[in-house]
This record gives structure tokens, sequence and C-alpha cells, in this order.
């Protein structure tokens, strides 16, 4: 139940509250992507031990010239925090699917890496995730649904990344 005011009714300068139709597509929105990231993370930890993060970072190291990127520029690709990327990549070369190296231009700066090893839990496990996000997504929408989904997804994402100085965002932090 919306307890707020009507839309129209706020006042000048104050809260603009959502209406019932914006409510009901947010509240879907959340129900959707908690869903289905609890749906993708419950697959990987079963098939592969990982969680989604995780795998995900496999991937970006994977698509990467020479299976390495910079920890700044992996944490900027996977959207988390430099702390969150650190613990992740810890726990990766624990299980010998990431080395981090040191970067010789830059004495502050490492490489993570994806190990031979590291490709090979990649290349056994995608084939599992790729149908798990079939099923979860693609599968249930038509074309021109999953061109718009694409649309509005790029839309949101590139609003959420301001490129000012002091943008507050999770690899700055």
């Amino acid at each position: 139940m919306n307890t707020a005011p009507a839309a129209s009714s706020a006042p000048a300068g104050g809260p603009r509250w959502l209406t019932d139709e914006e409510q009901r597509v947010w509240r879907s929105y959340i129900e959707a992507a908690t869903l289905l990231e609890d749906h993708l993370d419950r697959q990987l930890q079963r098939d592969a031990g990982m969680p989604h993060v995780y795998y995900g970072l496999l991937v970006k190291l994977a698509e990467s010239p020479h299976r390495r990127l910079r920890m700044t520029e992996l944490a900027m690709s996977a959207k988390i925090t430099r702390s969150r990327l650190s613990h992740a990549i810890a726990r990766l070369e624990k299980s010998g699917w990431v080395r981090r190296e040191d970067c010789p231009s830059d004495k502050r700066g490492q490489f993570a890496v994806l190990t031979d090893e590291g490709q090979e839990v990649l290349d056994r496990h995608a084939p599992g995730h790729v149908d798990a996000v079939r099923q979860a997504v693609f599968d249930r929408l038509t074309p021109e649904q999953q061109k718009s989904l694409g649309e509005i997804m790029r839309i949101v994402a590139e609003g959420l990344q301001p490129s000012g100085a002091g943008a507050d965002l999770p690899w700055l932090r």
C-alpha cells in the first residue's frame, strides 16, 4: 500500500512520491533483481563452489588481454568496492584460480591474473551458468522485450555513473 500523498499533491520542492504505477514497477524490479541474484548465486555455489560475484570476476579476467587486469580496472568493471574486490581475489587466489602480480610501472598497483586452473573452472561451469541465465531471463522474454530490457538497464546504469570529480562510485571507495 502506498501511504504517501498523491504525486500531484506534493508541495513545491517537496518529495516527488511514486505514483501507484511507478511503485508497482519499482517493487517488481526489486523483487526480480533480488530473486535473480539469489537464483544465480545458488546455482554457482552448488555447481562451482563460488558466489556469483566471484564467477563474474573470473569472466572479466578471461575476457581481458592476457587474462589480466589491474585491480582498479577490475573493481570498476565489476562495479564493486576495492575492499570487496581485494577480499574476493584473496579467496580466488586461495583456490588457485587467480594470482596477483605487481605492476612494474606503479609500485602500488597490482594485476589480477586468471590462472590456467581458473580458466578450466570457468570453462567447466560456464555452460550451466549460461543455461541458468537463459532459463531465468531470456527464455521468458520476447526478442522485443529483451531489447527493451537492455536499453532500459543501459540508461539506468549510465545515469548512476557520473563522470565528474567527487563521484561516489563503488570502485572509488
